[in-house]
């Protein structure tokens, strides 16, 4: 049996190149690239909306402004079966509770930006990792 080497060698870079394509997604998937991972802000505002979805869940809250309106912000969380597994539900939080809120902003300076931790008005404390009363 003879073997080409010159077509067994551009099949397995064919292969190689599949694999970095199906890769690459995935990798740009945990990327933390759109957050400033170095700060950390608080904002206090009410929910306004909980979005429980995959692949990572969305809090949005109005947060009042100086001009006497509300600024909309989200903010990016875990997935829904990993809070799922540390305490949280999909009504945990629910629309009209207040939350002050922890997180690493935005690096284009939207307001929003990654979910670190909140304290609800009852004193319950949510973490990125889960719920803590």
């Amino acid at each position: 049996m003879k073997i080409n080497i010159t077509s067994a060698l551009r099949s397995g870079i064919a292969v190689m190149c599949l694999v970095a394509a199906a890769v690459a997604p995935l990798a740009a998937h945990h990327s933390f690239a759109a957050f400033n991972m170095t700060d950390e802000k608080t904002v206090v505002g009410t929910v306004k909306q909980v979005e429980w979805t995959n692949p990572h869940i969305w809090i949005w809250i109005d947060v009042p402004n100086d001009k006497g309106g509300k600024d909309a912000f989200g903010f990016e969380g875990m997935s829904p079966n990993y809070l799922e597994r540390r305490g949280w539900s999909r009504t945990t939080l629910k629309i009209g509770d207040k939350i002050t809120v922890t997180y690493h902003p935005l690096r284009e300076g939207n307001t929003g930006g990654m979910f670190m931790s909140g304290k609800m008005e009852t004193g319950k404390i949510l973490t990125g990792g889960g719920s803590n009363n």
